[in-house]
């Protein structure tokens, strides 16, 4: 008996949903991240103000000075949606754990002097206190924001920001050997400290700001911009010339977030600026408001590390920040 096997091909109506196809163009297959991100937040039929602000719509463009034409002109580089964001962290979070459980089973923390372990005491546990703020930072504009293509990129942030806090408080309990006294005398020094006194009013001035694309800007441009090259490349450098090389695997995380991170802000800022001359000028006054506050509040802290050179590393971090700013989102430093 013979048999025949035929094949069909079955050409699809379109290639993505309508309201994909509406912004990509048709005919075009859109990825997982542009179906899982374009239009995806409501628009219509909200049968309520809420009790809470009665100016606004639930969802409302008005909530910041930003204006655009398409709120889903954004797009992330990474393409991160809810799917490929969680398998990056879980691969992520695997090769942390084994860099914690390589410096504890050998105790490579102990290799540093007592004045250096003070010093990453002094300076790096405290910092778990400035994660948590930036933690409820990205998610009042994940609350407030307008686009999914914006509000998903900071809530994925905002729980970055949480397991940080978390690897921090973790690397306190390997310095004290699991007593909890290190991280009792960080938040006592967060509460009380002289050092840290401008970096928490910072940190508290950031949580009453109502525009949510300003706290955008000034959370996750001009705080982590400078902060992070100052404490996970910077100060990591220092530690590891002076006998504490361990600690940059367990900074590991820190450093390849913010590397990754900074690559959806400029985008976002970018898109932001081109979209019209009034928005460069809003964006670029956030920029010059939030900087000299930034610049003050890290001083105490990098003298904490660098002593009389403080004043040098943080311009340089600042020329680092101005030169990142011109080259990836078309903005200045005044």
């Amino acid at each position: 008996m013979q048999i025949d096997i035929k094949t069909a091909d079955v050409t699809p109506l379109r290639q993505t949903f309508k309201h994909v196809q509406e912004r990509i163009g048709d005919n075009k297959p859109a990825s997982r991240y542009q179906e899982a991100t374009i239009a995806l937040q409501p628009e219509a039929n909200f049968h309520y103000r809420p009790y809470w602000d009665s100016a606004n719509e639930l969802y409302d463009k008005n909530r910041t000075a930003i204006v655009m034409e398409d709120w889903y002109a954004f797009r992330d580089p990474r393409q991160f949606y809810y799917g490929s964001w969680t398998i990056a962290r879980a691969k992520q979070q695997d090769s942390t754990e084994r860099n914690f459980s390589f410096v504890e089973q050998r105790d490579l923390l102990s290799l540093m002097s007592d004045e250096w372990r003070q010093v990453v005491a002094d300076v790096l546990l405290p910092l778990r206190h400035v994660e948590y703020g930036a933690n409820l930072n990205n998610y009042y504009v994940t609350s407030y924001g307008y686009g999914a293509a914006i509000t998903q990129l900071t809530a994925f942030a905002g729980m970055d920001r949480l397991g940080i806090a978390q690897y921090l408080s973790r690397i306190g309990l390997i310095l004290d050997g699991n007593t909890g006294e290190l991280l009792n005398q960080a938040k006592e020094d967060w509460l009380q400290a002289e050092r840290w006194q401008s970096l928490r009013r910072l940190m508290e001035d950031l949580l009453v700001v109502e525009d949510w694309f300003e706290l955008l800007v000034a959370q996750t441009l001009v705080l982590d911009g400078l902060l992070y090259p100052l404490v996970y490349e910077r100060m990591d450098k220092a530690v590891s010339e002076n006998g504490g090389s361990s600690l940059a695997m367990l900074t590991e995380f820190m450093s390849e977030w913010f590397g990754e991170s900074k690559r959806w802000v400029d985008a976002t800022l970018k898109t932001a600026a081109q979209e019209s001359e009034a928005n460069r000028e809003q964006l670029q006054s956030w920029i010059n408001h939030w900087l000299p506050k930034v610049e003050a509040a890290l001083l105490p802290v990098a003298e904490r590390v660098f002593e009389s050179e403080a004043e040098d590393v943080l311009e340089e971090l600042k020329t680092e920040l101005s030169v990142r700013l011109k080259k990836k989102c078309t903005l200045e430093l005044s």
